[in-house]
């Protein structure tokens, strides 16, 4: 096998860490595809036929309410994975997953990935393992919703954001962030203004660039760093 034909599956931190005999498992099923910002890769009662590990980039995963408003309850970049709880069962997806940073994935079909977990209980530990931190995420990024102002969501998203485009520079809309904060589009322009005049960012036709990451911090709620550390002792 020569993992190089397969694009860069181990640039996904969870797969890097199976031991080399448990990758091997996954490697000859694996195959490697971009994605755009905004793809929809799974909407609430679908079936999980894929398991995506990113390389690059982020996904989003939204509560869909029944008026068809949507809010974000976790992010998931190249230190995770989306759908891994096919690997034990059927898994029906509760959410929207989609594509919020331009990316590359590893993906692997779920039947493929239920016949590895079936073999490794090292695989077995990953689903559930990162089950706990996409949990874990979705209870902080719920209470920060509820109880902090927008200003220190908006700053907690873009060092998230960043984190995951391991960049100090990210293409976000007003409107894409709008609808991933759960408020309205002037309330982001708003803040973002006033943000930016403190020198923390730039705003330029979507691109958003840290220019001061210490102010950002500083602007934003402890969740950033709750969020930091949860991750750190879970994965």
């Amino acid at each position: 096998m020569h993992i190089q034909n397969l694009g860069r599956p181990l640039d996904n931190k969870l797969l890097a860490a199976l031991p080399r005999q448990q990758f091997d498992l996954l490697a000859p099923h694996l195959t490697t595809v971009s994605l755009q910002q905004g793809d929809v890769l799974a909407e609430p009662g679908d079936e999980f036929d894929q398991v995506y590990f990113p390389q690059s980039g982020m996904l989003s995963l939204l509560a869909v309410l029944r008026d068809g408003k949507a809010i974000e309850t976790a992010t998931v970049g190249r230190e995770g994975v989306v759908g891994a709880m096919a690997g034990l069962g059927l898994y029906k997806s509760l959410i929207r997953v989609v594509v919020q940073l331009p990316m590359t994935v590893s993906k692997i079909s779920a039947s493929q990935f239920r016949k590895a977990s079936a073999r490794s209980e090292a695989v077995r530990n990953m689903c559930v393992q990162y089950n706990e931190v996409l949990l874990s995420q979705a209870r902080i990024t719920a209470a920060c919703n509820a109880l902090h102002a927008v200003e220190a969501r908006f700053c907690r998203w873009l060092l998230q954001s960043a984190d995951r485009a391991e960049s100090d520079t990210v293409m976000l809309t007003h409107e894409f962030l709008a609808e991933m904060l759960g408020v309205r589009r002037t309330s982001v322009t708003e803040v973002a203004s006033k943000i930016q005049a403190a020198g923390a960012i730039s705003y330029t036709r979507g691109h958003i660039t840290i220019l001061d990451r210490s102010t950002l911090e500083k602007m934003s709620c402890e969740c950033y760093q709750t969020l930091v550390e949860q991750s750190a002792i879970l994965i």
